[in-house]
């Protein structure tokens, strides 16, 4: 790898120094925004774009100020890309260019085959790559607070909601690879905890309900749709001590706390009140897409593992798999113990 100009400084631990000379692969409705994004970001320069339409690649290129180029010739340019095609292509595009020595962020869901996405995670091991997948919710402003709050919290139930209507763009993943994943990452994340049983239902491939249990006794709801007319994109979680709901969309998060139940006096009439504590944490807003790929490139400088790294994406797609297995096969859903 290395600049266009074809030499590179490399840090002594053999990690690229800043700025990077970063590339996207596959520039469609997600790639592009990639490309919009590094384009802005200091510490990065956006050395290329590619695309298997050349006329799409040209045009994003056009806009973001950087070149068109093969995908061989953007690998020789770059240290860091992110791969943003299919999914039955991301594992043959992130295996090319972890052969060419460069660092990757690959969008989710990671691959379409378990083993390949171990052998993947080896490789990158092995070649001392920062590989990270892209589920980006992981890095909206808000999951910054409820991680603070929820290690010292007896959860109860966690449930999420990840609604809309209709895609407007293409893809092939049905709505557990293209949405449920997100939030079966974040339950992960949030329980530190073995599932001990998984159910899921579906109305169709567009809307999936799914039932989780921790051997905590803890238990979640997740439930992903593309069906329904209003915009969604929902998390609450309960504790004995308080209730926290959570809106990806506008940003905030609400903490309701356990009240004191209490006797008052009023003109000599003795009457009860339960007044509701609520408190709303300061979130400092950001775009959750920026958010993530500064975090890669500081994972790719400073050599650190990335918030979201191969092994996360495996766990949360193996679940993914499973509940697929569940929902949307041709028979009736019913609970599976984990092994």
């Amino acid at each position: 790898m290395g600049t266009a100009a074809g030499i590179h400084v490399m840090s002594q631990d053999n990690r690229p120094s800043s700025p990077l000379d970063a590339g996207v692969i596959g520039v469609g409705s997600m790639g592009r925004n990639h490309a919009r994004v590094l384009s802005e970001t200091l510490d990065v320069n956006l050395v290329g774009v590619t695309d298997a339409d050349g006329g799409r690649a040209e045009a994003v290129a056009a806009e973001y100020g950087t070149r068109a180029m093969s995908r061989s010739l953007l690998l020789s340019v770059a240290d860091v890309v992110v791969v943003a095609v299919p999914t039955e292509y991301h594992a043959d595009i992130v295996r090319e260019s972890m052969e060419a020595d460069v660092h990757v962020l690959v969008e989710k869901p990671f691959v379409d085959d378990l083993e390949v996405g171990r052998e993947l995670a080896r490789l990158a091991d092995d070649r001392g790559l920062t590989l990270q997948v892209g589920h980006i919710e992981q890095f909206n402003p808000v999951m910054d607070v409820v991680r603070d709050i929820v290690p010292g919290l007896d959860v109860v139930a966690i449930d999420i909601d990840r609604l809309g209507p209709p895609l407007d763009r293409e893809t092939s993943d049905n709505v557990v690879m293209d949405l449920m994943v997100h939030d079966i990452d974040i339950l992960f994340s949030l329980v530190d905890a073995d599932v001990t049983g998984v159910s899921a239902v579906a109305h169709d491939e567009q809307h999936v309900a799914a039932q989780f249990a921790f051997d905590n006794h803890a238990i979640a709801s997740v439930t992903a749709s593309r069906l329904t007319q209003q915009k969604v994109r929902n998390l609450s979680i309960t504790a004995h001590t308080r209730r926290i709901n959570v809106d990806f969309i506008a940003q905030n998060v609400e903490i309701h706390r356990r009240s004191v139940p209490e006797y008052i006096t009023t003109d000599g009439d003795l009457q009860y009140r339960h007044e509701s504590v609520v408190e709303r944490p300061t979130i400092q807003n950001g775009e959750p897409l920026k958010r993530e790929l500064v975090s890669f490139v500081d994972a790719v400088t400073t050599g650190t593992d990335p918030q979201v790294t191969a092994a996360d994406a495996l766990e949360t797609l193996e679940m993914a798999e499973r509940i697929e297995s569940l929902a949307l096969a041709p028979k009736d859903s019913i609970e599976v113990q984990a092994e």
